[in-house]
């Protein structure tokens, strides 16, 4: 079985680049809530449950979009997809809006919206429940980007057998520092030759994901 990377999408310093495609860019943005409603507003999605999310849900969930519109993940079944996302701080971002309001004893009110998003892979649910993927899927708390741990991952993920395409990659998010890169893989076999004239596809190694993730 060969692996290929068929797609990617980095959002990061206040741009988005899909497949070595400068897709948006805002050199200056107020925060990071407003520079990713931009560019959700500039694809013209339409998931009002996106703005229920919190930031790191929204960065994943976007980038997840941008790399999923440029290819056809539809030619697989709902079984056949696979999710592996990595992050270094989990779901701090969110947790230390759930610790700041329980905080005050006096003004003790824990919201359950906040709370629902203290676990760094309800980012994979997001993206789950929007593409409908039901196929295996993990999310790995790394100190840095590691591209053997998501090279391992996914290639066992597929090597079973009942994964044929696999989102993974790495996003990152805490306080206005936003950095995330998806990269869609599937098995040569399967790759739809008129969607790859559209990014030259490369072997899934952890060169080209090293590569990938420098890039731009």
């Amino acid at each position: 079985m060969g692996l290929l990377i068929t797609g990617y999408c980095h959002i990061r310093e206040g741009k988005a680049v899909v497949n070595d495609q400068l897709r948006f860019y805002k050199e200056n943005f107020l925060n990071f809530a407003d520079f990713i409603k931009s560019i959700y507003r500039q694809e013209e999605l339409s998931y009002p449950k996106f703005f229920k999310m919190d930031g790191l849900s929204k960065l994943g969930f976007l980038t997840a979009e941008l790399v999923l519109k440029a290819g056809n993940i539809n030619k697989y079944s709902e079984e056949e997809a696979g999710v592996i996302l990595l992050n270094s701080s989990s779901s701090l971002d969110t947790d230390i809006v759930h610790q700041n309001s329980i905080n005050d004893p006096s003004n003790y009110f824990p919201s359950p919206s906040v709370f629902v998003y203290t676990l760094p892979n309800i980012v994979i649910g997001e993206i789950c429940i929007k593409n409908r993927f039901k196929g295996e899927n993990a999310f790995f708390v790394s100190e840095k980007f590691d591209p053997q741990l998501i090279q391992d991952q996914v290639t066992g993920m597929m090597g079973r057998g009942r994964t044929k395409a696999c989102l993974c990659g790495w996003v990152e998010l805490m306080g206005e520092k936003a950095d995330s890169f998806l990269v869609l893989v599937e098995d040569s076999e399967r790759a739809d030759r008129d969607e790859i004239r559209k990014f030259n596809p490369v072997a899934f190694t952890e060169q080209t994901l090293t590569e990938l993730f420098h890039r731009n």
